[in-house]
């Protein structure tokens, strides 16, 4: 059972759905059933909601294996969120530079990839320290 970390992978997936909405209804709106039609509104919209994909499924997994292997309640939660407030952060600045250099996308990565690197170092403690048990 994964009580905290699925509350994240929850969250996220909400996350994901507002991005999907907002690719779908850019394609509606523009008649683009592939690709993004050469709109760079569209072009971010998709980038922008596969970014998120392409860093939640490791950040999650991780999470998951972390609680799993009994990691502190206080650090997956602050795990969980500081990735969400992360991946809220880029979402805004991306979309707000139109795929251009802002500090939300900026502090945004680097706060995901600090998250990602606490997940991956405590998953590596204790799964060995498990090991040696």
């Amino acid at each position: 059972m994964f009580p905290v970390s699925g509350i994240y992978v929850a969250l996220s997936a909400l996350l994901m759905l507002v991005l999907a909405y907002r690719v779908v209804s850019s394609r509606l709106k523009n008649n683009v059933g592939i690709h993004d039609g050469g709109l760079p509104q569209l072009a971010v919209a998709i980038r922008t909601h596969a970014n998120l994909l392409e860093h939640a499924l490791p950040v999650l997994l991780l999470l998951m294996v972390a609680e799993a292997n009994g990691a502190p309640v206080w650090l997956l939660h602050g795990c969980g969120i500081v990735f969400l407030l992360a991946r809220l952060l880029h979402a805004w600045g991306f979309t707000i530079s139109e795929g251009g250099t802002h500090s939300g996308r900026v502090y945004g990565t680097m706060v995901t990839w600090l998250v990602m690197l606490v997940l991956i170092v405590t998953v590596l403690v204790r799964s060995v320290a498990l090991l040696g048990a």
